[in-house]
Parts: structure tokens; sequence; C-alpha cells
């Protein structure tokens, strides 16, 4: 098990974000755990919401761009079994002990990280500009 915590800690690299003595736990786990994790699988997001619209949301490429983001936002906060898939990349990534962490505030950290992910989508909401082949 520690071999498989070090080499995840090790893969995902170095803490993003402040990290003070003022910062909560929620916003130490946020920066030295979850954001090193979103921006490691961020090509795997992008390749699971160009599935989900290509499945779920034929007419997403003739979208607005504010419909787009719209929809992104929408998307990952409202179909549930979605954001399930989406919490499971990230949580296959945890450590034993940041599991443990996660699950002492699951709530709170679930919204912290699936704003982040939303927030990471829509900025780079360019790359749903043509149907992907990804189907």
């Amino acid at each position: 098990m520690a071999d498989r915590d070090n080499f995840l800690r090790e893969f995902r690299g170095e803490t993003l974000g402040t990290v003070s003595a003022q910062s909560s736990a929620d916003e130490l786990f946020q920066n030295q755990t979850i954001r090193p994790i979103l921006k490691l699988q961020n090509d795997l997001f992008i390749a699971v919401f160009i599935n989900y619209v290509n499945k779920n949301k034929a007419d997403f490429y003739s979208y607005s761009v504010e419909k787009k983001l719209q929809t992104i936002e929408n998307s990952i906060q409202k179909d549930i079994k979605f954001r399930n898939s989406l919490k499971g990349i990230v949580m296959a990534l945890f450590t034993i002990e940041e599991y443990e962490t996660y699950i002492q505030n699951s709530s709170s950290l679930n919204k912290r990280m699936m704003n982040l992910l939303i927030d990471r989508l829509k900025s780079q909401v360019q790359l749903f500009e043509v149907e992907s082949d990804l189907k």
C-alpha cells in the first residue's frame, strides 16, 4: 500500500494553489489532492465529456457558447450518474490516507471537486466546438 501511495503522490505532482497556515482542512485537501488530480486527468475529463454529449446531447455542437457553458454545468450538477463517474475518476487517484480524509467530509469536498471540474471544462469550451469522433 505504501508503494501505491508514494507512486500516486509522485505521479500527480506538486500542490496547486496557495496553502498557508490559515488554510482550512478542505482548502488543503483541495490544493494538495484534488487540483493535482484534475490537472493530471484533464485529457480524460475532456474525452469523457465529449462522449457524454455525443450520447446524451446530440445537438450540443450547435449550441451557442453560453448554452454550452450552461450545459457543462447542468450535466455535472444534475446528472447524478455522470457526476458519480467523474468523482470515481478523481477518487481512483487518492491515497488511502487521502481517502480517509475525504470520507470525513465528503459532501463539502465533492462540492469543491465538482465546482473545480466545471470551471476547468468551461475554461476549455473551445475544445467542444466541433463534433468529435469519440463515439
